[in-house]
């Protein structure tokens, strides 16, 4: 069993145990996502890049950090068991696509799209 698996199983078990199953349909399940993900945002909010990547030297700011990022895993397992997206192999899939896309001897050290990359 993958740890995406074990870990779906039990968001599932929470989930189920208190019923909520009846709230998560895909769309809300993504609205849920967006807002989690900017809650990760919001941490960064009104902050040098120097005190961003200060964040995991404080302890609690680190588990804020945690946290958020915890929240964004768990609902995109959801939306994943939702749509029955198998994620660990949408996200080799994405990776073999994005390497064509990104070729090493084009996008080395490069920060333009794959359009722009000539």
């Amino acid at each position: 069993m993958s740890d995406f698996s074990a870990l779906t199983a039990a968001v599932l078990q929470f989930r189920d145990a208190r019923d909520w199953r009846q709230f998560h349909s895909l769309r809300n399940l993504i609205v849920s996502l967006n807002l989690e993900a900017a809650e990760l945002l919001e941490l960064t909010q009104w902050r040098t890049d120097a005190e961003v990547d200060a964040l995991p030297a404080d302890s609690k700011a680190a588990e804020e950090l945690r946290d958020e990022c915890a929240d964004i895993l768990l609902l995109l397992l959801l939306v994943a068991d939702k749509a029955g997206i198998d994620l660990a192999a949408a996200a080799r899939a994405k990776l073999a696509k994005n390497e064509s896309k990104y070729p090493v001897a084009k996008a080395y050290g490069s920060r333009a799209k794959y359009t722009e990359l000539g």
